[in-house]
């Protein structure tokens, strides 16, 4: 976010639509790839530190930006996975689950919060004055300006709460909310609407006010051509150093979801590596749904990277498998260029026009022409490595049975060849976790490691009446939290700094990770909690830490978490209600991974302030 501030700034842009912090659990909902995935403490960090990286520490720079929210409400619970529509959850599921990542980003200081197109239980987000003025300022105590989704204030008379433009915009503008984008009806119809309902001066009086203070903390009164220096953007855009850091990003982020010892690849002298798929020389896929200026002639691809980068004795071929209109030809011409070589890279996925904005898919297993592709590649006899390209999770349980290893590349950006040439062939271990659970088949979505536990949980054996699907494990098909690497990891000694603690106090968390394997490699030590008793059913288990440690052949890193008892209090009745009792501690390197446990006692009943998940642990390494 850092360095795009200073290349967005350096090409004139002074407030930027970011960062997007919807919780998405349902891969169907095409917008999940703009996230940080299912889970709200997750999602919370994530929100925090966009915010930091287009916001800075002072808005009257020229190289920081307005950070825009978005979008507030539960947009990312869409029935069905549709999007734009509706998100009939619980009170208690909205402020748990859905509100902590823009409660996070609030009190980092985002300047300004966007609202979501979809109603909760009925109520549009953009006129819903609970939520704005309620949550969001009165409870939270932010101040900052609030503008609607594209053409969201208009189609609250689609939602059948507003029967004119000029109610629609009254109700907008009642809620909170300061700028209208693109309807064009805070323009041309508040006057009508104030003419008949005169106390909407007041609200209008106030979203001018939050404008002009807006403007006035990016210094635009002081300096309005700030943002406008032609010569910086020449020397900005994708240097050296930004396309390291794009790099860098990208090798973070990629996620081992398989590994049969296969990768790295080392190839020797005189073979040939056959890459089949055409998403491994696709631009555009690599720049992702919301590329707005990204050139595809700046993307280096995984395919001109594989070829740069193998030793010279070592042949690179390719065939990009089938096209739209294909008879099965393209197929049977991959296969033969996968055959004749020793290593096959399939390179598949999910084209980027298949995820983002109203983009939701019925069905997220691989689109029939990968599909037929991966069939028959996977049926040789070469060992496969499968390069997945999506931007959403997929259900691929035959790509994970047959492939001798998977690795997940999302959609990496301008460095995506390089990227994935230095975690293929052995230069990084990857180390990336996966932000929210693969199912195994589309109807086993929504899926979350956090559910609650049912009255019958769910048990593998088909004789038990239980909360499963018959034709389907009870598992999915990679967990949240799950990531491989080229190296092993041990967790040994856990310690808790007491056996009880009081509200307002904390505990510490100490285990020490040490790297068992012969290369350097990085391990993302996470901590889960569980209240197993409370008046209210809770979660199975819920991510309460993170920190991803790099670690040296042999080397122990000890982590500590210090986690209050705040971080499990309960929404009740409008408040956050702390109850004591025993609280469960599981430490691991995913949420079916779990390596250490031990619990703690809450002593003493007591009330928090913000959403639990909205509270950042402290994490320390030594």
């Amino acid at each position: 976010a850092r360095v795009s501030a200073d290349e967005a700034t350096a090409a004139g842009l002074h407030w930027t639509f970011a960062p997007m912090v919807d919780i998405a659990r349902d891969p169907r909902w095409g917008r999940i790839v703009e996230g940080a995935g299912s889970d709200p403490y997750l999602g919370s960090r994530m929100a925090e530190a966009q915010v930091r990286g287009y916001q800075g520490t002072d808005l009257g720079r020229g190289d920081t930006m307005m950070a825009a929210t978005k979008h507030l409400g539960a947009y990312g619970a869409a029935e069905g996975g549709r999007d734009y529509g509706a998100a009939d959850i619980s009170e208690r599921v909205l402020h748990e689950d859905y509100l902590p990542p823009f409660e996070a980003a609030a009190r980092e200081g985002s300047l300004s919060f966007m609202t979501a197109f979809n109603d909760i239980a009925g109520v549009p987000t953009t006129a819903n004055e609970a939520l704005i003025d309620g949550v969001l300022r009165e409870r939270w105590g932010w101040e900052g300006l609030i503008v609607s989704d594209w053409n969201a204030i208009a189609e609250l008379m689609n939602h059948g709460v507003a029967g004119a433009r000029h109610e629609a915009g009254a109700l907008a503008l009642k809620a909170g909310v300061d700028m209208d984008m693109t309807s064009g009806i805070f323009g041309d119809d508040l006057r009508e609407a104030i003419a008949k309902q005169p106390a909407l001066m007041a609200d209008l009086d106030a979203a001018v006010t939050r404008i002009l203070m807006a403007k006035e903390r990016l210094g635009l009164f002081d300096d309005p051509y700030a943002y406008h220096d032609v010569d910086r953007e020449a020397r900005s855009l994708l240097t050296d150093e930004t396309r390291e850091a794009a790099k860098e990003a990208a090798i973070q982020s990629m996620v081992l979801l398989k590994n049969d010892g296969v990768l790295p690849l080392q190839p020797d002298a005189s073979e040939t590596i056959a890459v089949i798929g055409r998403l491994a020389d696709d631009r555009m896929t690599q720049l992702g749904s919301w590329r707005a200026q990204g050139r595809p002639e700046d993307v280096t691809t995984i395919l001109e990277a594989i070829q740069a980068a193998v030793p010279e004795r070592v042949r690179v071929t390719y065939h990009p498998g089938p096209d739209d209109v294909d008879d099965g030809r393209g197929v049977r011409a991959a296969v033969r260029v996968a055959r004749r070589a020793d290593h096959v890279i399939l390179v598949t996925g999910e084209h980027y026009d298949l995820s983002g904005e109203a983009r939701s898919r019925s069905s997220v297993e691989l689109p029939n022409d990968q599909q037929q592709l991966a069939d028959a590649i996977l049926g040789l006899e070469q060992p496969v490595s499968t390069l997945l390209v999506t931007g959403r999770p997929l259900a691929i349980p035959e790509v994970a049975e047959r492939s001798s290893a998977i690795l997940l590349t999302w959609m990496l950006g301008v460095e995506a060849g390089p990227a994935v040439v230095d975690v293929v062939f052995g230069k990084r271990s990857p180390g990336g976790k996966l932000p929210v659970s693969f199912p195994r088949r589309t109807g086993q979505a929504p899926l979350t490691y956090s559910h609650l536990p049912s009255g019958r949980p769910a048990n593998p054996d088909l004789s038990r009446d239980s909360n499963r699907y018959t034709d389907l494990p009870i598992t999915p098909l990679f967990a949240f939290g799950h990531g491989l690497s080229y190296s092993s990891f041990s967790y040994e000694d856990l310690n808790l700094s007491a056996e009880a603690v009081p509200p307002g106090e904390s505990i510490r968390v100490t285990i020490n990770v040490r790297n068992d394997g012969n290369v350097p490699a990085d391990e993302v030590v996470q901590l889960y909690l569980r209240d197993p008793v409370a008046s209210i059913s809770r979660p199975t288990m819920q991510l309460c830490g993170f920190r991803r440690v790099r670690l040296q052949p042999g080397e122990v890193k000890s982590v500590f978490f210090d986690v209050t008892p705040e971080q499990m209090a309960i929404w009740k009745a409008g408040e956050w209600v702390v109850e004591p009792g025993k609280i469960d501690v599981m430490v691991g390197g995913a949420s079916d991974a779990i390596a250490l446990r031990g619990s703690f006692s809450i002593s003493e009943a007591g009330t928090g302030s913000a959403s639990p998940a909205s509270i950042a642990t402290q994490v320390s390494v030594q």
